[in-house]
């Protein structure tokens, strides 16, 4: 950490510094390589509004309560800190900046002006840490429910329901509950009528079948044409952050699984990779290429899910239940694999749990050699449908610079024309290794959105293809200390592994202080885990970056004006699970 000086680091940093000064920013040094820098809260939107051209998208944003942190080396003083990570997708290029607050004034101006998606980002921090942002037109709870007393995510507030009171739902206590759900518009920023009309107001969900768990739209009505769209989210908030705190850095995994429930080990894959930053773990070509495969697996299980649940949302009944029993058979070799089928929680820190059974190889290629003929016929089956297309080509558009504003990724960026597939842009993992194309598509509506992850599943065959043709031979895991846990095959040679074995499992493997974060392409868009080391066996803060989550915050924009059928088909092009809005 010192004092940004004149000598800047990159094109940006230099023009930054040339502007502002470069006694305005401090530089903290981030094992992931991350140019972060530090200033003063007076100064954060016109270093934003700068630094916009540059960075087009508000990527990230959230807190970290300092208050309890050992090793911060020579950070601001600072009770709070809020984090803006900056994505430049034309450079290829990533930036944080960081702004400290005090607890006794905890407030920062709203940077909506400067990227719309920040909206939801800023009301999850207040909601989560108390930090206000002035001049943000909504700002209540997004995540817990409004009567919720305190700050989760500040390390004060109870991480288990052990340590809370008793529960009472005595009469006041239903009365008030009841009271805080009453639906008023204005609340909404909505209107009861106008000079010509008076408005009608409809709720879709929270427990609908075409909103895909439990999620939440209220509408606003002219007949049956959207005025108005505001997506309520938080049904399904489980405080998978909180629990990082609590866990080891080993038994987190689990956790992970369940963020994106259809993806299984695609989860794991962001948060080991930056746990491996952090300890300095390389991980062996076996294990990566095994990595690799297993989560080219699970990107069809999900994109099934998809289709099926797609068309069906449209009014094809049947197609679903043939994309099902292909499902269950890539089930049956994830099974075979790993011991689980939807959460194997199969990926460790180094590696993997195990090696490759025998007959793995044939149970994955007889699944490669079939799938293409069926999604041939599957195309003809559902995306070449007329009515299908009826409902579904020229709706719900939206532009590439839209999509970029508001911090969409995966295939509804890709539907607007951009190639950026982090696999080839920042190749993680040993993806450079592999020959697959990125599709794309111009139109950016519905059908261009579903049409993108039906090529993916192809390109994925692809993939895992080649995984299995050119499987390295050797370790499935590092030889790392910090490895967990140890290959349990050596635990039965000498005792020192046998403890080995037993301390990282059960306290779990001491991490070096310290930040990182590792940007995966998941099921449904990029994922991330920014993990906070102190230099102990769990999680300081574990902060889990979802795409699900600004795709939703864009329903109101390709939405509005439409109709609710309309309205049914944009959820179902989505492709969203409400665990990973909520984690």
């Amino acid at each position: 950490m010192h004092r940004a000086e004149a000598k800047a680091t990159n094109r940006v940093e230099e023009k930054l510094y040339g502007k502002f000064g470069g006694d305005v920013f401090t530089v903290q040094h981030c094992a992931d390589k991350t140019l972060t820098l530090w200033l003063h809260r007076s100064r954060l939107i016109e270093v934003l509004q700068f630094l916009k051209p540059q960075f087009p998208m508000l990527y990230d944003l959230f807190g970290i309560d300092e208050r309890t942190r050992t090793h911060r080396d020579g950070q601001p003083a600072s009770d709070f800190t809020v984090v803006y990570h900056l994505l430049s997708l034309d450079r290829n290029e990533d930036m944080r900046i960081k702004v400290a607050v005090q607890e006794s004034d905890a407030d920062l101006p709203t940077a909506i002006g400067v990227w719309p998606n920040a909206n939801w980002y800023e009301r999850e921090v207040w909601d989560m840490f108390g930090v206000t942002f002035a001049g943000h037109p909504s700002l209540f709870r997004i995540l817990l429910p409004p009567t919720w007393e305190g700050h989760a995510l500040r390390k004060d507030h109870p991480a288990r329901a052990t340590e809370m009171g008793e529960f009472e739902m005595g009469p006041e206590r239903v009365a008030r509950e009841q009271e805080a759900l009453r639906f008023r518009p204005e609340d909404w920023g909505m209107q009861q009528s106008n000079n010509d009309n008076e408005y009608m107001f409809l709720n879709l969900g929270p427990n609908h079948p075409s909103v895909h768990g439990v999620f939440r739209i209220a509408l606003q009505l002219d007949g049956e044409v959207i005025v108005d769209s505001v997506p309520d989210i938080g049904y399904h908030h489980r405080g998978a952050e909180k629990m990082a705190e609590r866990q080891t850095w080993h038994t987190y995994i689990p956790y992970t699984d369940r963020i994106d429930y259809l993806g299984g080990v695609m989860n794991n894959f962001a948060y080991v990779q930056s746990v491996e930053i952090l300890a300095g773990i390389v991980v062996p070509d076996r294990a990566r290429v095994i990595r690799i495969m297993l989560a080219e697996l699970f990107r069809i299980s999900s994109h099934l899910v998809f289709y099926g649940t797609f068309v069906q949302d449209i009014g094809q009944m049947s197609p679903v239940f043939y994309m099902f029993a292909d499902r269950e058979r890539l089930f049956g070799i994830i099974e075979a694999i790993t011991g689980g089928r939807m959460h194997p929680a199969w990926f460790r820190i180094g590696g993997v749990a195990q090696d490759l059974p025998n007959g793995w190889e044939r149970l994955v290629r007889e699944f490669i050699d079939s799938m293409p003929a069926r999604l041939d016929h599957y195309d003809k089956m559902s995306m070449q449908n007329k009515m299908l297309k009826q409902r579904t080509v020229g709706i719900g558009t939206y532009s590439q610079q839209e999509a970029i504003d508001w911090g969409v990724t995966g295939p509804g960026l890709r539907a607007t024309g951009s190639d950026w597939d982090i696999r080839k842009k920042r190749p993680y993992g040993g993806y450079d290794q592999f020959e697959f194309e990125v599709p794309t598509a111009n139109n950016g509506d519905c059908y261009d959105r579903a049409k993108l992850r039906i090529e993916e599943m192809r390109e994925s065959l692809k993939i895992i293809r080649q995984c299995l043709d050119n499987m390295p031979e050797g370790p499935y895991k590092s030889d790392h200390p910090s490895t967990t846990p140890p290959p349990k095959e050596r635990t039965m040679e000498d005792i020192e592994t046998l403890i080995h074995h037993f301390l990282n499992v059960s306290w779990g493997p001491v991490i070096p202080a310290g930040e990182a974060s590792v940007m995966i392409e998941a099921t449904k868009g990029l994922n991330s885990y920014h993990l906070v080391s102190d230099g102990g066996t769990g999680s300081y803060r574990t902060r889990i970056r979802t795409p699900s989550f600004p795709h939703l915050q864009q329903i109101p924009l390709i939405s509005n004006g439409l109709m609710i059928p309309d309205l049914i088909a944009i959820i179902a092009s989505i492709d969203f699970v409400m665990a990973d809005v909520d984690r």
